[in-house]
């Protein structure tokens, strides 16, 4: 199911700090265009605890959201036109029956091809990308990539829904043949085994006093990081029991009965909104944060009526702040845009410093780009000769005084970092833009740092390029730079 969206097992219950959810309360975390009003639906009126918040939604609830493994997660389709609901089928039935009542023409389903779930396959056609399968109770696409070994028509497969898909569309549910179960902070892979990141993590395991089961490896998700010891060894033990029902389901499993499910850990529903619904969610969401009329049926529509509907409501929100999600959601730069490095000179000139692309950005104001530099000549002041295959990373942060600049060569060996002290950037959708201040901040490649070109700075003050003013908050600026680093 998809991921947040630009907002963006039934085992134990909990609560969410900044809330009073009855002890039993299913912990729910929720992704997409419907998680602000969904958030309040389940806070403050279906006594649900929500857990793993996004940063929009903490800082737009002004509340604390526990880290903890959820009972169900609930996202919005890749349409929009509604939420998948996924998790241990009692609390999937109790959060599907709440979303039903949101509106009269809301509808859902029970998927009989849910996540996790495990089937005896048979393929029935082969495609240019994947293959066609026969579960019994549905039809799966098996990806060659995610598949063991060469697969053609009529083999019997082994497979493991991955991603299930909603009833109202045309995808088939996406297969592989390994196997993963999901705690919620932590996944537990059949066979994957050894080596850096999971040797890591099952140390990690080894910590909590919790074994995963023998020839199962876990990895831990980003959220573990901010979690409790007590969060962290509750999903590895749901992890572990999960993995307990796939592995007794397929040792008393009969090899000759095909097609067939074999085991469905958790359970999933899908629920479609109509248009009273999306209504009733934007009266949901305009309890909590500025919302526009008709904001659920507009987003429903395209990814640009859907940024469209954030810029409208980020530049309406009193804040007092720039809307920089708002805008460059809707008139870029994004990720894989290419932009110039546009640098001004106190007297006046312009200097583009090349273009790069964009390989990363951040909604609350960044993007870090990457440029190939020509060989040939040396970086200023680092000494540092330009080679073939070198790649200067930059990360830009909209406002701030400064930009840093890593060189590295082509086999990732950091060859120097170079930072530019310069008036706020401003983050435009074809270029960055700020002037100049001449003094920089440079760390060579042995960690010595050091600090240049004052002199510059001098003379543009004495010349009446720079105001004293501006001069001395470039000095105070890399000053403070040359400490950090």
């Amino acid at each position: 199911m998809s991921g947040e969206g630009g907002e963006g097992e039934d085992r134990e219950g909990g609560g969410s700090k900044g809330t009073d959810p009855t002890a039993d309360a299913p912990r729910v975390r929720i992704r997409g265009i419907y998680a602000t009003a969904l958030t309040r639906l389940f806070e403050s009126h279906a006594g649900a605890a929500v857990v793993l918040a996004s940063e929009p939604i903490r800082d737009r609830f002004d509340a604390g959201f526990d880290v903890a493994p959820p009972d169900a997660t609930v996202s919005t389709t890749p349409d929009r036109q509604g939420v998948g609901v996924v998790g241990g089928t009692d609390t999937v039935a109790a959060v599907r029956e709440r979303l039903d009542g949101v509106g009269v023409d809301a509808l859902s389903w029970t998927d009989p091809t849910p996540a996790g779930a495990v089937f005896e396959g048979v393929v029935t056609d082969t495609l240019g990308g994947g293959a066609v399968v026969d579960l019994g109770d549905g039809e799966g696409y098996l990806p060659y990539d995610d598949a063991e070994g060469y697969v053609e028509e009529g083999d019997a497969l082994r497979v493991q829904v991955r991603e299930p898909a909603p009833p109202w569309g045309e995808d088939r549910p996406a297969l592989s043949t390994d196997l993963v179960v999901d705690g919620g902070l932590v996944e537990l892979r059949r066979g994957s085994g050894g080596g850096g990141e999971n040797s890591e993590a099952a140390r990690m395991a080894s910590l909590l006093s919790v074994d995963p089961p023998e020839g199962w490896v876990p990895r831990w998700t980003r959220w573990a990081d901010d979690a409790d010891m007590d969060a962290l060894r509750a999903a590895l033990e749901r992890a572990n029991a999960l993995a307990d029902d796939v592995r007794r389901a397929l040792a008393d499993a009969d090899p000759d009965t095909t097609p067939a499910r074999l085991v469905a850990p958790l359970g999933t529903a899908w629920v479609w909104f109509g248009r009273e619904s999306r209504f009733a969610l934007d009266d949901l969401r305009r309890e909590v944060t500025t919302t526009m009329p008709g904001h659920h049926r507009t987003k429903a529509a395209t990814e640009a009526a859907s940024a469209a509907v954030d810029f409208a409501e980020a530049v309406c929100e009193p804040s007092g702040e720039f809307p920089f999600a708002a805008v460059t959601r809707q008139f870029g730069p994004r990720e894989g845009d290419r932009i110039a490095i546009e640098h001004g000179k106190p007297e006046g000139r312009l200097i583009t410093l090349g273009r790069g692309d964009v390989v990363e950005y951040d909604p609350d104001g960044a993007v870090r780009i990457e440029r190939e530099m020509t060989p040939g000549g040396s970086y200023d002041a680092l000494g540092v000769e330009r080679r073939s295959g070198d790649v200067a990373a930059t990360k830009f942060v909209e406002g701030r005084w400064w930009y840093a600049t890593v060189y590295r060569s082509a086999e990732g060996e950091t060859r120097g970092t170079y930072v530019n002290v310069c008036t706020p950037l401003e983050i435009f959708p074809g270029a960055v833009r700020y002037v100049d201040l001449h003094v920089d901040v440079i760390k060579h490649i042995d960690g010595r740092v050091e600090r240049v070109d004052d002199d510059e700075l001098d003379a543009a003050v004495e010349a009446g390029n720079v105001p004293e003013r501006l001069a001395e908050r470039a000095r105070e600026v890399a000053g403070r730079i040359e400490n950090a680093l």
